[in-house]
């Protein structure tokens, strides 16, 4: 089941049941102030997706610098010309594409980690908490 924004971005990346063998996103109730609530397990699961996807995005990149570097027009003629401008054009479009694709990424997994971090310290602070009111 996916419930909320973000378990519905999630979906859209990778489909079907992301965290696999029934794994939930819980979504926070109502959208009210942009939240979500997830077990620190499904977390650490998502930010895994996310930085496989990263690294996919890397190599893609590696891929396109290759393409940049190989422009070279197939004749002398302007025709041929006017490919290789056309080529380099749309392929730097592409390189460009790729690097605003992989700093978004990266600042998602910044933010995922920072709440896993938040969350983590959270539940911690209220472990201590039920054990000393037993």
């Amino acid at each position: 089941m996916i419930i909320g924004e973000a378990g519905q971005a999630a979906q859209a990346v990778w489909g079907g049941d992301i965290l696999g063998e029934g794994g939930r996103v819980y979504g926070g109730g109502g959208g009210g102030g942009g939240q979500f609530k997830m077990e620190p397990e499904e977390l650490a699961s998502v930010i895994s997706l996310w930085e496989d996807e990263l690294d996919k995005i890397i190599d893609d990149g590696h891929t396109i610098d290759t393409l940049v570097n190989a422009s070279v027009a197939p004749g002398q003629d302007p025709a041929s010309g006017s490919y290789e401008t056309t080529t380099f054009e749309s392929v730097t479009s592409l390189q460009t594409q790729n690097d605003s694709m992989r700093k978004y990424v990266q600042g998602y997994i910044k933010k995922l980690k920072e709440a896993q971090t938040k969350t983590v310290a959270t539940d911690q602070g209220m472990s201590g908490t039920f054990g000393q009111a037993t």
